[in-house]
């Protein structure tokens, strides 16, 4: 087993459950962390044999694309796509940041946090 994380990945992008947040963005984070056998690609030293991690990238970037309401849906959207492009992975985690939500007042982020085994 191994694991295979990006981290601090960060976006500017338009979701949001009110109207408002969907038409002026916000800047979004995001974690990836992908666990899978990594022996192969360990003993062979071919990219062919592992999770390309430039492919993870562009797959939530396309994702980031398309509007969500809830960071929920959006961290699930990621999860599923990530299971689609490498069927071979164990399991996924993904935290979704929304940077200054609006909350009213002083807030760093708000997050959400999803993980799925197959």
């Amino acid at each position: 087993m191994g694991q295979i994380t990006l981290e601090g990945m960060e976006f500017f992008a338009f979701h949001g459950y009110y109207d408002e947040e969907q038409k002026i963005g916000n800047k979004y984070g995001i974690d990836l962390i992908i666990n899978t056998d990594l022996r192969r690609a360990a003993e062979s030293d071919s990219l062919d044999e592992t999770v390309n991690y430039e492919v993870l990238y562009a797959l939530v970037l396309e994702e980031m694309k398309t509007p969500a309401r809830l960071l929920e849906h959006l961290g699930h959207r990621i999860i599923d796509k990530v299971y689609e492009r490498f069927p071979f992975v164990q399991s996924v985690k993904v935290n979704v940041y929304k940077f200054n939500p609006p909350l009213g007042g002083i807030c760093k982020w708000a997050k959400v946090s999803l993980e799925e085994a197959r």
